[in-house]
């Protein structure tokens, strides 16, 4: 017979519980290789739950394949453990574990962008079907005084510059709402939405 974890608050938790952002390459480090990992959270749990901070869910910073231009929000695989943090079975360990502590498990999915390396963005960029329009792409309107290729619009980046970057393989420009590394997905193009979602349910499953 199974039983539910003993969760404190109800479905409105989020609104009313402590949650405890985890950024897993610093936070516990179990095996001495120098980077946090998913085993160095599991053995630190104790002093998250009832008996130590008491929190009610554990928000994990991407814990995803990434190059790290961006502290692993440029995600080059959203559906997979990077191995420097551990495996799926040690993801599914800590959700067990915090589970039975009380704790809830919440995953920083980063479904704005890819990285740059993402083989969704490595298709895009080469117009192969179905990802040509999985991301944001646009004509340059001509070019600047000094000859260079003017950009769609003048909007900027977070991170300080265009928002735009030239692609000489495609020879359009991208949009990103942060780095270059990391373009923006188009959420208007339904089969890069149902492609996300079936993410969702990837780590739901």
């Amino acid at each position: 017979m199974t039983t539910s974890p003993p969760f404190r608050l109800g479905d409105d938790w989020w609104r009313r519980g402590v949650v405890y952002q985890v950024y897993p390459r610093s936070f516990a480090d179990s095996d001495s290789d120098g980077t946090g990992d998913l085993p160095g959270i599991i053995d630190h749990l104790d002093h998250l739950g009832a008996d130590g901070l008491d929190v009610d869910a554990l928000w994990l910073s991407p814990i995803y394949p990434s190059p790290g231009k961006d502290i692993g929000y440029d995600v080059s695989d959203h559906s997979a453990v990077d191995p420097r943090f551990g495996t799926e079975a040690d993801f599914d360990r800590l959700v067990r574990e915090a589970h039975a502590r009380g704790i809830r498990v919440v995953l920083d999915l980063v479904m704005n962008h890819t990285s740059d390396e993402h083989p969704w963005f490595q298709a895009s960029r080469r117009r192969q079907a179905p990802y040509e329009d999985w991301y944001i792409w646009r004509d340059s309107p001509g070019r600047s005084i000094t000859g260079g290729r003017r950009p769609p619009n003048n909007w900027r980046s977070f991170f300080g510059g265009s928002a735009w970057t030239w692609d000489e393989a495609r020879e359009q420009f991208y949009m990103h709402t942060f780095l270059p590394e990391q373009p923006d997905v188009n959420w208007r193009n339904p089969e890069a939405r149902a492609a996300l979602i079936d993410v969702v349910r990837t780590w739901l499953d």
